[in-house]
């Protein structure tokens, strides 16, 4: 599920690894709304922050000072955030305070009493049969559900992302990195296997025998590394994280927006889907565009 030894405050910090736009801004719907008076702003769990700018989100983990460890009521909140999600919302970051975007699962919860508050994997696993499968079916909710958003999701990602911090950020679509980025997979090392939904996207960004190796090892993923083999987009200084991220959202909202919309999906799709499927995928979407097109707005 994660890693609990990494989730702690007093943990020292991993080793350190060593878009100009067109102006192609769309009028109308499709211009971002920048009105400052407009922002929204929500507190869904103790740990969460929730932002909202015109057509942006932004997600934060804020719980610095135990290095954003995560607990199951955390992913619950997750998960109603993007089930809740406005469709005009097109861009969500996913950001963390403090030097660690997550640590990973709070130690406490592997513990027979648990984490204050919250379930104890040990007894769920000690438990009725399907008991535990039920819960963490639950517990992943708040990873899937960014894939079946709408919305471009991007990794703003610091420091540890560590088990569950790691798969968090593979959850997003994208994922821009800080130079002192450390991703890994410990699971393997606790006799447990990555299990919030991370297996998925991490096989899609490496490949099979990449995957494989990260998490067998549990080794440290850099950030020149990770940009490398696919798993980042782009990799910048800690200082201009949120800048670069920033920068990467708005060339997303630059874009148009119904042709946005057709392509995470038809993208996702192409790993799945039979060549004949995909092909199918491609000309309904095509044909969807370049009917509204013609059509003209608002028809």
């Amino acid at each position: 599920m994660a890693n609990p030894e990494l989730s702690s405050p007093e943990q020292s910090n991993p080793e350190q690894s060593n878009p100009e736009q067109p102006d192609t801004r769309q009028s109308g719907a499709d211009q971002p709304d920048t009105d400052s008076s407009k922002v929204q702003h929500s507190q869904p769990h103790p740990m969460l922050g929730v932002q909202r700018s015109g057509p942006v989100v932004v997600i934060t983990l804020d719980a610095p000072q135990r290095r954003n460890c995560q607990v199951p009521s955390l992913w619950a909140a997750l998960a109603e955030v993007g089930e809740a999600l406005d469709p005009s919302v097109r861009v969500v970051l996913v950001r963390a305070e403090g030097p660690s975007f997550s640590a990973g699962l709070d130690r406490a919860m592997l513990t027979p009493q648990g984490a204050s508050g919250e379930p104890s994997i040990l007894a769920l696993a000690a438990g009725a049969a399907g008991g535990l499968e039920d819960a963490i079916e639950q517990f992943q909710r708040g990873f899937s559900i960014w894939a079946q958003v709408p919305a471009i999701t991007i990794a703003v990602v610091q420091g540890h992302a560590i088990g569950a911090g790691f798969q968090l950020a593979l959850a997003c679509d994208l994922r821009v990195v800080a130079d002192d980025v450390a991703f890994a997979m410990r699971e393997t090392s606790l006799g447990l296997v990555p299990d919030l939904a991370g297996t998925s996207p991490l096989v899609r960004a490496v490949g099979y025998a990449r995957a494989l190796e990260i998490c067998a090892t549990g080794r440290f993923v850099g950030a020149q590394e990770a940009v490398a083999i696919g798993l980042a987009t782009v990799t910048v200084p800690g200082e201009q994280l949120d800048a670069t991220a920033r920068e990467l959202a708005d060339a997303i909202l630059n874009a148009p927006q119904a042709a946005v919309r057709e392509l995470k999906p038809l993208l996702r799709s192409a790993f799945g889907a039979s060549v004949a499927d995909q092909l199918r995928a491609e000309r309904e979407a095509q044909a969807r565009l370049l009917t509204a097109m013609v059509a003209g707005p608002g028809k």
